[in-house]
């Protein structure tokens, strides 16, 4: 993944943590005008929203998108039937969102890939280590031996296979099982906002055609038919008549290419068949290494410099030439290597397709025990 994609996540994780932080001055601020009790009613609020399973942002995603859906049946299905939208988009426009719902309910309640005593072995046999990131060791909360790739997470207090990140608003872990869910989810609402941006818009467009407004605008107030002249016009009645669908549309457009970049640094991270917890993992591997050897190439450097002192008949480098000379820093290169990177089609594969729910697996399961 490149450095670029790394930002992101490392600045929304920064987000996060200074937002969770802002509760220490409001815990302080509460417990020195409302005593002791009062502290305590706070620390339980940040227990609660940030420390433990709570269904808050489903609660919220569900207001979200009926609110949005109530809103934009209510001031833009009047219009339909119109000059470029028939009767099934009504029909259309309920089963799209439904299906939304459905991707996020089964994301939600969906096993992400739950590690237990039972088959922690044949995970260990499915993620081999690669002993660079993942290397053999024992979870120190669940007491047994944590395969490749996996994570205990604090908040769902279980360990995962594949484990990606916890997702507030699925109140779920993303992982081995789930991910094809989380990705289908994502791709859904993308394509749900962007439908409802375009409708809306050809909405608008069909009543302009049907009020001809453009016409008036021309033959009666005499503005020139150019896009220059009109579009001021045509913006300024669109705003004064259909404010609400404006409002809704660029709010749909919004969020579309949001959800456009999360499914894509998601979608890229697949294609390679890496995970955000390994991201961090491999950038503290490369940093470090990248360290090591330029710790290395500074050394060599001053062996060099020190023999090409002692050396008194060596020729003298002109002042441009050492100036211009390429530092040794600079020709330092840390390759990362990803030994669950197997191509792009059997990495896609492992995503729709499981390791865990493959026949293989099972019957692997069902020999030892």
């Amino acid at each position: 993944m490149n450095r670029n994609g790394s930002r992101i996540v490392i600045d929304m994780s920064w987000f996060l943590n200074s937002l969770r932080h802002c509760f220490i001055p409001l815990w302080r601020f509460v417990g020195s005008v409302l005593g002791s009790k009062s502290k305590d009613v706070v620390l339980s609020i940040e227990y609660y929203c940030c420390d433990r399973p709570n269904p808050l942002l489903q609660i919220i995603y569900l207001v979200i998108i009926s609110f949005t859906y109530y809103f934009v049946a209510k001031s833009s299905f009047p219009y339909i039937p119109g000059y470029y939208l028939s009767e099934i988009h009504w029909y259309l426009s309920l089963e799209a969102v439904a299906i939304g719902i459905l991707l996020f309910l089964l994301t939600s309640f969906s096993d992400p890939g739950t590690i237990t005593a039972d088959n922690v072995t044949h995970y260990l046999s499915a993620y081999p280590y690669d002993n660079i990131i993942f290397s053999e060791k024992e979870c120190s909360t669940c007491k047994i031996p944590k395969p490749a790739r996996s994570k205990h997470c604090s908040i769902c207090k279980r360990c995962v296979a594949r484990f990606d990140h916890h997702c507030g608003w699925m109140n779920n872990c993303i992982g081995e099982r789930n991910t094809r869910y989380f990705m289908a989810f994502l791709l859904w609402h993308f394509l749900l906002c962007l439908y409802g941006t375009v409708a809306i818009a050809l909405i608008l467009a069909g009543r302009l055609k049907e009020l001809k407004v453009v016409y008036i605008l021309t033959v009666y107030y005499g503005i020139e038919k150019t896009l220059w002249d009109l579009a001021p016009h045509v913006v300024q009645w669109l705003l004064g008549s259909y404010n609400t669908q404006i409002l809704l549309m660029v709010f749909l457009a919004i969020i579309s290419m949001l959800l456009f970049g999360f499914f894509g640094y998601h979608a890229k991270l697949c294609l390679s068949n890496t995970t955000t917890n390994e991201t961090f993992k491999w950038q503290d591997y490369m940093e470090l290494q990248r360290k090591v050897k330029e710790a290395k190439a500074s050394a060599a450097a001053l062996r060099q410099s020190i023999s090409g002192l002692s050396n008194e008949r060596k020729p003298s480098v002109s002042k441009w030439r050492s100036f211009f000379r390429r530092s040794p820093l600079e020709d330092v290169v840390v390759v990362k290597n990803n030994v669950y990177d197997k191509g792009f089609i059997h990495n896609i594969h492992e995503v729709v397709s499981p390791l865990s729910t493959r026949t293989s697996f099972t019957q692997s399961k069902f020999k030892s025990s």
